[in-house]
């Protein structure tokens, strides 16, 4: 009877100890970015610190399928609609549609477009370059588009914060502990006077950048966060005739295809040249050197080291880039319009 009352006082000891030392980490478990959350570390390390500008609410609006001017097909970087927003000040009226729901650019993506009421002469496909290698090519063998339609096409996107928030109490005890020990070991390695990056456990990097305190706002600024899944690997040739070959399903549809370069592309691997013969032979835009100028210029926060997506900033910056990479093609659909 003594040692099953000594046991249990041992149980609730350990308990309650793993309890207290959860609850001290679980603020290390709030996580805003990406690459905080698969790496475990804490916001308060890797978190941003300068504002970002505001996006008025009534921008991030999607139009119908009847009366769009504009559809985009993309990715995480383009369902928050924040780069949109530049389409939208001029004028533009723009759907917005996610990968998941329009599954490909099928042999019969122009009659299927025509069924959904979209009357707009231009189509904008965005996607990241991880996801490149596999998506172009299941596009060119789709032969029928199946349409999986969301109710969040419709709904209006709340605009993104402009001063981070700190984080919450949603996470696990025992995420707050792993995140604990990460700092620890992050800290260890990280002191080393020759220290260049450490893989965290997870699928996450961090690199230490020569000007990283001239271009981030986070606290250890002289590190940042990659993932370690990162092509360093260029694309080949075989990618943009692919692309030709979609783009001969739009019939009187331009579409303006819009590569996002991986994080790791824009601060570790610029070397690449598949941007500039996406811009020669598909006229899409350059974003990987938009993005590499930006960053000449000190452009702080461009990518928040918490997160592989753009900040507001960067977004502003890409729909701007699109914006004007789109332009000439507008006024000539004017045009063409006026003299029928």
């Amino acid at each position: 009877m003594r040692s099953a009352k000594f046991f249990s006082i041992i149980v609730i000891a350990v308990m309650g100890a793993y309890g207290a030392v959860g609850l001290y980490c679980l603020p290390l478990a709030g996580y805003e970015g990406d690459l905080t959350r698969v790496g475990l570390l804490p916001e308060s390390l890797f978190g941003w610190n300068k504002p970002q500008p505001a996006i008025a609410p009534e921008l991030l609006k999607s139009a119908s399928w009847q009366d769009a001017d504009v559809l985009v097909v993309g990715d995480s970087f383009s369902e928050p609609r924040i780069w949109q927003t530049i389409l939208v000040q001029h004028g533009l009226r723009v759907r917005t549609e996610h990968w998941t729901s329009v599954r490909g650019v099928c042999e019969d993506f122009y009659p299927w477009l025509r069924a959904q009421g979209f009357k707009g002469k231009h189509v904008i496909f965005e996607v990241v370059e991880r996801n490149i290698a596999a998506g172009i090519p299941n596009s060119v063998a789709c032969k029928q588009e199946v349409y999986h339609p969301d109710v969040k096409a419709d709904q209006l996107r709340p605009p993104p914060i402009t001063v981070r928030k700190e984080p919450d109490y949603s996470g696990r005890f025992s995420i707050g502990i792993a995140t604990w020990r990460n700092v620890e070991n992050y800290q260890r390695i990280s002191d080393a006077p020759d220290f260049k990056e450490w893989a965290a456990p997870g699928g996450a990097r961090l690199v230490r950048l020569p000007d990283g305190c001239e271009l981030f706002s986070h606290k250890r600024c002289q590190d940042t966060l990659f993932y370690t899944s990162d092509s360093v690997a260029d694309m080949g040739d075989e990618v943009i005739d692919q692309v030709q070959a979609l783009n001969g399903r739009m019939g009187d549809i331009t579409p303006l295809w819009v590569f996002m370069p991986d994080k790791s592309t824009v601060f570790l691997h610029s070397d690449k040249q598949f941007w500039n013969k996406a811009e020669q032979r598909l006229l899409a835009p350059n974003v990987l050197k938009v993005m590499r100028d930006a960053l000449a210029r000190k452009t702080v926060d461009l990518y928040p080291a918490n997160n592989s997506h753009v900040s507001t900033t960067g977004y502003l910056l890409l729909g701007e880039t699109i914006y004007q990479t789109l332009a000439p093609t507008l006024a000539a659909k004017h045009n063409e319009a006026s003299s029928q």
